[in-house]
């Protein structure tokens, strides 16, 4: 069974749970900031399998010391599910034991 949309609202009730996370309606995304290159290189790793075992994959954007994260889901048309924001929740509770800020 396909995930159905989350409405404006009930995105933005999950996201205020996700400090930094935002939408632009199609999408929910933050910015992490790290001390150096290796952390935020380690935690795409961890992201990476977080999402294999979830079978649902977020757009990763991998600079110096920032990494950009933006999910939805494909197969409702790119917008905004639960899966989303569960997968949003995994890598909040991954980021701090990468030292993301």
């Amino acid at each position: 069974m396909a995930p159905e949309p989350l409405t404006p609202q009930e995105t933005e009730k999950a996201l205020a749970e996700l400090p930094g996370w935002t939408t632009d309606g199609d999408s929910v995304a933050r910015a992490y900031s790290f001390g150096g290159h290796l952390p935020a290189a380690a935690m795409v790793v961890h992201i990476a399998t977080i999402q294999d075992e979830l079978d649902h994959h977020a757009e990763l954007t991998l600079g110096y010391n920032t990494l950009a994260v933006s999910v939805n889901t494909h197969s409702v048309g790119g917008k905004v599910t639960g899966k989303d924001i569960d997968l949003a929740r995994r890598i909040e509770e991954i980021a701090p034991g990468h030292g993301a800020s």
